[in-house]
């Protein structure tokens, strides 16, 4: 599961473009969003862009996409979920 999370920061940080963020200095147990990484519904979008294209996994619902996208942490357990 550590793999994992230490690939979603790479990703995450490369895919959202975060300049002044780098994946050493996300906790993943932080929020996306807020006072976590400040991540917008924009960013939301691209994140469920790289769920498809890098893990051929889709968010079936908005109620669902709110647990997925809580953390890092979710995200990779939602990817473990679903892939197992």
């Amino acid at each position: 599961m550590d793999e994992l999370i230490d690939e979603l920061k790479v990703k995450v940080v490369a895919h959202l473009n975060l300049q002044d963020i780098t994946p050493e200095n996300i906790n993943p147990d932080d929020s996306l969003f807020n006072s976590g990484l400040g991540l917008d519904s924009i960013d939301v979008l691209e994140l469920i862009v790289l769920l498809q294209q890098d893990y051929g996994i889709k968010v079936g619902s908005a109620e669902e996409g709110k647990q997925v996208f809580q953390s890092i942490r979710t995200m990779a357990e939602f990817i473990k979920s679903k892939t197992e």
